[in-house]
């Protein structure tokens, strides 16, 4: 009798081991797989997190930026409407404009900057516009920046402003862009205003302001005040829109080139 073989159950033994090892090596990817996603995921949160963080410390610089050249975010007043105030001058330092234009000796800015004084004329002489307004402000100016008032001489565009809310016309009633009187005249060595109406009595909004690096500075009128700066990009500037009411006042401005020179408004 012929010995029986065995030989088939350790094939199905030997099938069993090969098919167990399938099984463990195709565990193994799903975990590998399953660890790949989470380490995915994760860094993905990750990256997420890192974005929210980057987006929202730039919304914050671009609401603080936004703030600081808002209406409401003025930084610091200069003057006052309740102030009465004898001389206030603020040194700035001069832009390269002057550079690319010809000096005048004894009018050309030595030194750039900001004053503002409520002592040239009263308020009863603002209501009345006497003829010798333009003088005082000349003289005013020229001990100011330590310069010859003979020097200088009144110039083109000189004008009478009346704001209120009512909307532009035109780009130039657009008051409220912030610009650069010599970039915009190009004439313009000294600028003043005569202000001839009360913020916040007469008018709301309207302020007068200096667009300067990290904090604005305003002025507020106030009838019969001056206002006056050195007209270089030193003294970037726009006037806040007039919310209520009547803004009244006189820009005088100064040159020292006499080829821009115009003669004095006669009254009739």
């Amino acid at each position: 009798m012929a010995p029986q073989r065995r030989a088939g159950p350790k094939a199905a033994e030997s099938g069993g081991a090969s098919a167990g090892t399938w099984a463990d090596r195709g565990e193994r990817r799903r975990v590998s797989s399953v660890r790949k996603s989470r380490a995915h995921q994760e860094s993905r949160r990750k990256w997420l997190k890192v974005a929210f963080l980057v987006s929202s410390a730039v919304l914050i610089s671009l609401l603080s930026w936004s703030y600081l050249v808002s209406e409401d975010g003025v930084a610091e007043v200069l003057a006052h409407f309740s102030e009465s105030l004898q001389d206030r001058f603020i040194e700035v330092p001069c832009s390269e404009d002057y550079d690319s234009h010809k000096r005048f000796e004894g009018c050309t800015p030595r030194k750039c900057g900001r004053g503002i004084t409520d002592a040239v004329i009263t308020r009863e002489e603002a209501e009345r516009i006497r003829s010798d307004v333009r003088r005082r402000i000349q003289q005013t100016i020229a001990q100011a920046f330590g310069i010859s008032s003979s020097s200088m001489y009144l110039t083109k565009p000189t004008f009478f402003s009346r704001i209120n809310s009512t909307e532009a016309k035109t780009t130039h009633d657009e008051y409220w862009h912030p610009h650069i009187d010599k970039v915009t005249y190009g004439s313009f060595d000294y600028t003043s205003l005569l202000y001839l109406s009360d913020y916040t009595e007469d008018f709301g909004g309207g302020r007068f302001v200096f667009m300067d690096v990290g904090a604005n500075k305003t002025v507020e009128p106030r009838a019969g005040r001056v206002s006056f700066f050195t007209s270089g990009s030193e003294n970037l500037h726009r006037v806040e829109k007039v919310r209520w009411g009547t803004r009244y006042a006189i820009t005088i401005s100064f040159t020292c080139n006499p080829d821009h020179g115009i003669g004095d408004p006669v009254l009739t």
